[in-house]
């Protein structure tokens, strides 16, 4: 039980791997050509960028946090009231 090979078999597996290894290096080719296309930041403009988020995250998280002491002050009061009224 010899097994033959088929060389019509071979040529076609190596012609379908090397069609795929041309394919993932013509993709690199393009990959490549496209990122020299983009227009990148300059340092100074990621670091104004970071500072403004930095800051913007604050400045929303402090304001979150100033709107959540004026509601449960005010849900505070409204416990007091109801707990004096019935006791």
């Amino acid at each position: 039980m010899d097994a033959k090979l088929n060389p019509s078999r071979i040529t076609d597996a190596n012609a379908r791997r090397s069609s795929k290894r041309m394919k993932f290096f013509s993709y690199v080719q393009e990959l490549k050509q496209e990122l020299q296309k983009v227009s990148w930041t300059t340092k100074d403009e990621l670091i104004f960028s970071t500072k403004a988020v930095i800051g913007t995250t604050f400045v929303l998280g402090l304001g979150i946090y100033l709107i959540d002491l004026v509601i449960r002050g005010f849900l505070d009061v409204i416990a007091l009231v109801v707990h004096f009224i019935f006791g």
